[in-house]
């Protein structure tokens, strides 16, 4: 009876959630990325919801609530830069590689868990093209919402259609451990080197490095 006690107020957020279906995707991802340097975990929601609403369409109503969350970001950067009135080398060295690397900078750290506001105050302060710093931040926020709610609905799936198990508290509760391994993983890459190697040879050499090589017979 307590441990039922204790999960009810789960159970009310997860029907508060389910009940306002992309809309309340939209919202809940908007109000974990307002905040800089303070996210919340507005993709766990997403999972939930990739039950029963269409995976597609929760990715691009996340996504866009996600990448508007992070104008703040932006506009504190903005904001820093009046405030400073600085006009120095540094802050022109900053505006050089922004108008350079800043929009794939964006899309990557949009399309990853990692701390975003980290560049994007200072994309702000040196103040790189708006449009810009969007379309790559929705972009980036859009696919990863995709890629979670895909994987939600396929776990959900599984669970039901293969394994024969119910969907209840606690398969839930076992896919937002899913969702954290995954994030887990995902930083566990090395982005730096990953951005390194697109300056010098592109996507492709991304996707090159990234792609599992088949080990040759050293008696060849």
């Amino acid at each position: 009876m307590p441990e039922k006690m204790d999960l009810q107020w789960l159970s009310e957020f997860i029907a508060i959630v389910l009940k306002h279906a992309y809309l309340g995707a939209f919202i809940i991802s908007l109000a974990g990325s307002l905040i800089p340097f303070l996210p919340l975990p507005y993709l766990i929601p997403i999972v939930l919801l990739a039950d029963r609403f269409n995976p597609i369409l929760l990715g691009i109503f996340s996504g866009l609530g996600a990448a508007i969350g992070k104008i703040t970001s932006y506009l504190l950067g903005l904001a820093g830069r009046k405030i400073l009135k600085k006009k120095d080398g540094s802050l022109t060295l900053i505006a050089r590689y922004v108008n350079k690397y800043g929009t794939i900078a964006v899309f990557l750290f949009a399309l990853t868990p990692l701390p975003d506001d980290v560049i994007y105050v200072p994309l702000g302060f040196a103040k790189m093209n708006f449009i810009k710093f969007m379309f790559a931040n929705a972009l980036g926020k859009i696919l990863l919402s995709i890629l979670v709610a895909v994987l939600g609905k396929t776990y959900f799936y599984i669970l039901r259609d293969y394994l024969g198990a119910e969907i209840n508290i606690y398969t839930i509760i076992s896919s937002v451990i899913l969702m954290i391994g995954i994030s887990v993983l995902l930083f566990k890459v090395d982005w730096e080197k990953l951005f390194s190697i697109y300056k010098t040879s592109g996507m492709k050499g991304v996707l090159k490095t990234m792609l599992p090589h088949p080990k040759r017979n050293p008696k060849e």
